[in-house]
Formats: structure tokens, sequence, C-alpha cells
């Protein structure tokens, strides 16, 4: 049996029809994608809105602030203050340390957030700074814990911080650091010396400085430029 003229039609027209379909679900996701883009006036860069990083369990969307009016809090508004100790800290902090900016941070959270287990965002501040507003999924690993000179220095906790946390291996007191992750380190601003002592800290027990980023615009820029910052729960 011959199948209908009209069967032949509709079998002819399915193809047509697919594709039809795939097209506009194409249109529509671009369509999509355009209005998000549009939908901030501020973004990150021209190409870039936004960002989503996970925080303490919860996704946060890293942005930056949409109202052009908007002005720094007065707490990193400050231009001067006593040096010693908040002095200027160099751009080249220690030979192999990489320093970088808001842009490459933003680049880091973007691949831990996708997975990457190899990177570690470090807030070097005091816990009453780290409090008061830090950078989405950054975690808190305070100067007076890895500084030897600290009251609150502890051996131990800081060898299980390198072991536990930044994968580092150590036998019979010789530290291996070959599988140990990357670092990415920020704390006030260039005027706060909380990070780089860390940094210094660090690459004095051994942990190779290649592995090491400075974001040293810390707090003061992040802020300056409007981006998202989290209060973490108490």
């Amino acid at each position: 049996m011959k199948p209908s003229k009209h069967l032949n039609t509709l079998i002819a027209f399915v193809p047509i029809a697919f594709v039809l379909f795939v097209s506009l679900c194409a249109v529509s996701a671009t369509t999509h994608a355009d209005e998000v883009k549009q939908k901030l006036r501020v973004n990150i860069t021209r190409d870039l809105p936004s960002i989503t990083v996970m925080d303490h369990g919860k996704p946060v969307v890293i942005e930056r602030n949409q109202d052009p009016d908007h002005t720094v809090t007065a707490e990193y508004a400050k231009t001067s203050r006593d040096c010693p100790p908040f002095c200027i800290q160099p751009m080249q902090l220690l030979p192999g340390v990489h320093t970088i900016g808001e842009l490459e941070m933003i680049q880091f959270l973007k691949k831990k957030a996708e997975g990457d287990k190899t990177i570690e965002i470090i807030d070097s501040r005091t816990p009453d700074w780290y409090r008061n507003g830090t950078i989405p999924s950054a975690v808190n690993i305070p100067w007076t814990q890895i500084y030897r000179g600290a009251s609150t220095y502890e051996p131990l906790v800081v060898e299980s911080l390198l072991t536990d946390k930044f994968n580092a291996k150590v036998s019979d007191g010789i530290w291996d650091f070959r599988g140990a992750k990357t670092l990415v380190l920020f704390c006030n601003g260039p005027w706060c010396g909380q990070s780089p002592t860390n940094i210094k800290e660090l690459v004095s027990m051994g942990y190779p400085a290649d592995k090491i980023y400075w974001y040293r615009g810390g707090m003061q820029s992040w802020s300056n430029l409007g981006l998202t910052t989290i209060q973490p729960p108490q």
C-alpha cells in the first residue's frame, strides 16, 4: 500500500520543522544571553557581566555595584594611615611571587567555582576584618596564624594547615611542595602588610614562590570598583 500524498508531505516537513525548532532555540538562547548582558549597566569587562561562586555552600553572584553614583565605604576611603606599620607595599613582593589585579583574581575565583581544587583563595586579615566583609569564596587564614613571631603561632597548627589545606607533604621534617595548591592571597590594600607577611613566611618555609599569587589591591581596590563582598556567617 503506497503512503498517501498527505503522509509524504508530512514526512518531508518533519526534518524542516526540526531544523526550525533548533534554530528558534538557538535564537532564544542567544537572545536570553544578550538580555543578561544588557541587564547590567556596569559590567566587569565588556564581555563579562558577572560570575557565580560558591561561598559557605551557597551560590554568590560577583558583579559590580550598578549605581553609578555609589561611593566607597568610609573604611576604605582613608588615604593615610600611620607608617609604620601601614606602609606602601612594593609591586614585586618577592622574586617569583606573582602580583595580580582584579581581573586575574576574578579568573581564579571562576576556576575555583568551576571545580578546580588546586586553587585556594586566602584572606590573610585578622578575623575581625574578615567578618566585616570579604571576597566571596575566600577562606580566612590570618597572618597571626602563620607568622612565627606572633603570640598565637603554633607549629603543629601550621603543619596541619600546610598538609590538610594546601596539600603539601612532610616526611622527617622535610617538606615536599610539588603537589601543593596554588595560593591567591590578599588583605586590605597596597598599604596592608598582612598578606605580605603570610607570603614571606610561606616562602621562608619552602613554599614555591611561583605557586603564590598576591592581589596587592586587596579589599580597598575591590571595594573601589564596586565588586561584590559578603559577610561570612558567624
